[in-house]
């Protein structure tokens, strides 16, 4: 079997509440200092180490999508209501499945850009509720003016992602069981649980 070692495993806390992405060394580090409470989702890498000189058996750790490890209590501030995670970019994009919010193509990262809703020269806020994606033509067209102003139409409303939709926002190739468990701690009222349930019913 040929493992894809650009693969990302998602680590949770004791309680099962979403931490981050991990490499595959990572995890093999956490198994090997007994540091995994459990694991679940599916396996994918084997690692093998030497050959035990008492049984003759070669060591091997298997690492599955989804690692719980010990003493994350930090976490506890990530899933308060009052916590917001940083915004940058690529999470930006991601958020708005990588369309522009006014013309509503799809572009490239290198192709896009944030635009605050409420311009900076406006007293607009660099946060999470008034920022979107835009291409870089309509980010240019729209400049300093609000989307009233510039006579241009935004397509969805801007919302904050919690921890655990910010952590599937920064995931570069999730899995299905990466994602099942992902969404299951996102609000049911969520935009991004929507369209990911529309991108499952439509494959």
């Amino acid at each position: 079997m040929r493992y894809d070692f650009t693969q990302k495993v998602l680590r949770t806390d004791a309680s099962g509440m979403p931490l981050g992405w991990i490499s595959y060394k990572q995890a093999a580090t956490a198994y090997s200092l007994d540091q995994v409470l459990y694991s679940c989702g599916e396996s994918i890498f084997i690692m093998r180490g030497g050959v035990n000189a008492i049984t003759g058996q070669n060591s091997s750790i298997e690492i599955n999508s989804i690692i719980a490890t010990k003493g994350d209590l930090h976490n506890r501030y990530q899933n308060s209501k009052t916590y917001t995670p940083p915004l940058n970019n690529q999470a930006l994009f991601a958020r708005d499945a990588f369309l522009c919010m006014y013309c509503g193509g799809k572009f490239r990262k290198s192709e896009l850009s944030r635009d605050h809703v409420r311009p900076i020269n406006q007293r607009g806020q660099n946060t999470w509720s008034n920022v979107v994606t835009a291409c870089k033509r309509c980010n240019c067209h729209k400049g300093g003016r609000t989307p009233e102003q510039a006579g241009m139409e935004l397509l969805a409303i801007p919302f904050t992602p919690t921890h655990a939709e910010y952590v599937y926002l920064r995931g570069r190739r999730v899995l299905a069981d990466q994602i099942d468990f992902l969404k299951s701690h996102f609000p049911r009222s969520s935009p991004l649980r929507q369209r990911i349930e529309n991108e499952e019913f439509k494959g």
